[in-house]
């Protein structure tokens, strides 16, 4: 009898004993390719040397210190690792524990730089439907995961929320990428009208959707025309790369292949790697002398803020994915990653969609692949092949809901950059085999 609390209570996962490389093992011997890295978590897979020699070290000189008293090198010298590969502008890192924490820090910065800068009528923010920001109530609130968040939209504060960038069932067929592009964005534009852009403090949005409806990049143009739009009505621009930045996509920061530099932008998962619990939320420097030349405190904080072994562990990772040229591997890898789902699923009569960035990738399950159908949300598609993969020995993640929360179906697919060749060919192959004992 386990006194764990899982996830689900009618589904006890097996104990897992041991990492190599991109795979797991359970306590019964069996073997998990991980090709999602989790959660897109596990970017340089599960038994790098450099980042448990660096844990180890840290924790022999000093395990934890708190920043009502101190700071730490390692978090000096994460923050000043990040701030030189970071988009124009940004120039300053808060350190937290995770990516909810970090898109709640970025929510109330913004709040209290509109304070600093005495614009106290700006509550409100607008994000996109079918977005996700995390799990606390007020990321939940600002997010548009209609599935998470509908039991507790009674006690959350909501954003307003705009149509997502998601060219594949939105754009019209006269339409051109850069065409719809412009109309997406500006539906941003109608909508602060609607609000009245003197009352809003922010814009949030991921530069390429994770799970909640499966690695949708932008099309070019659209978030260059975001940034001028918030730009226009004063207001602030904030990018949730908690999932596709660290080189997910390709790049360290997944805007940078946006060409633009947001206000604030959130960071987690790939930022640890998974080898220590972290997240960060970078500012740029005009909030931070809001802050600085006003009150001189932000008023926020959590017991685990810079955490010096986690700040240890995460400044290797980053060092792996710059220095190491791990980011570049992914850019890399993702393309043959794209060519071998292509050539597996090009033509698959359910799958309707094959998109993403990197080593961050995403298939859409369709019924019928022609008028991009979706199946009954009753058949559980996501459910299934969320089980089978697993039977089959391949960690992925599965999601329902895609196109609206409740109907469509999608596989994200986001391995270690670390995985070789054959190990792709492993991988498309598992998930190959799993699709067809589903449908």
């Amino acid at each position: 009898m386990s006194h764990v609390f899982p996830r689900h209570t009618k589904v006890i996962p097996p104990i897992a004993v041991k990492g190599d490389g991109i795979y797991i093992f359970d306590s019964k011997g069996n073997k998990y390719l991980d090709g999602s890295g989790g959660a897109a978590v596990s970017c340089l897979g599960h038994s790098d040397p450099d980042v448990i020699a660096a844990i180890k070290t840290q924790v022999e000189k000093l395990a934890f210190a708190h920043t009502g008293f101190l700071s730490s090198e390692p978090a000096e010298s994460l923050a000043d690792r990040l701030i030189a590969h970071a988009p124009d502008g940004i120039e300053r890192v808060y350190f937290i524990s995770g990516g909810s924490e970090a898109v709640e820090s970025a929510l109330k910065l913004a709040r209290q730089y509109m304070i600093e800068t005495r614009q106290p009528q700006r509550t409100k923010f607008i994000s996109r439907r079918q977005s996700y920001h995390g799990n606390t109530l007020g990321a939940l609130g600002t997010g548009g995961n209609e599935w998470r968040r509908e039991p507790f939209a009674p006690v959350m504060v909501s954003a307003s929320h705009i149509a997502p960038c998601y060219e594949y069932r939105l754009r019209r067929e006269e339409e051109t990428l850069e065409e719809y592009g412009q109309r997406a964005a500006n539906e941003l534009e109608a909508e602060l009208l609607r609000q009245g852009p003197e009352n809003v403090i922010g814009f949030i949005a991921e530069p390429v959707v994770g799970a909640t409806a499966g690695a949708v990049p932008a099309v070019p143009g659209y978030f260059k025309r975001i940034r001028e739009i918030c730009d226009q009505y004063g207001v602030l621009l904030i990018l949730d790369e908690v999932m596709c930045g660290m080189g997910r996509t390709g790049t360290l920061f997944a805007c940078e292949q946006d060409g633009i530099s947001p206000d604030l932008i959130t960071i987690a998962k790939g930022l640890g790697a998974g080898y220590q619990p972290i997240g960060a939320m970078l500012c740029s420097g005009k909030i931070y002398e809001a802050i600085e030349t006003g009150s001189g405190f932000f008023q926020h904080g959590h017991t685990y803020v810079g955490h010096p072994t986690a700040c240890a562990a995460a400044d290797a990772v980053v060092k792996k994915l710059t220095d190491g040229g791990l980011a570049a591997r992914s850019a890399q890898m993702g393309e043959m990653l794209m060519t071998a789902l292509t050539d597996a699923f090009g033509q698959h009569p359910h799958i309707g969609d094959i998109r993403g960035r990197g080593m961050f990738r995403g298939l859409e399950i369709v019924e019928d692949r022609e008028t991009k159908t979706p199946f009954d949300p009753a058949k559980g598609i996501a459910a299934k092949l969320k089980k089978q993969t697993f039977a089959n020995g391949l960690i992925c993640y599965p999601m329902a809901g895609t196109i609206d929360g409740r109907q469509g179906d999608h596989v994200l697919i986001a391995p270690p950059f670390i995985i070789t060749d054959n190990q792709i060919d492993e991988l498309v192959g598992k998930l190959s085999k799993s699709i067809a004992e589903v449908i």
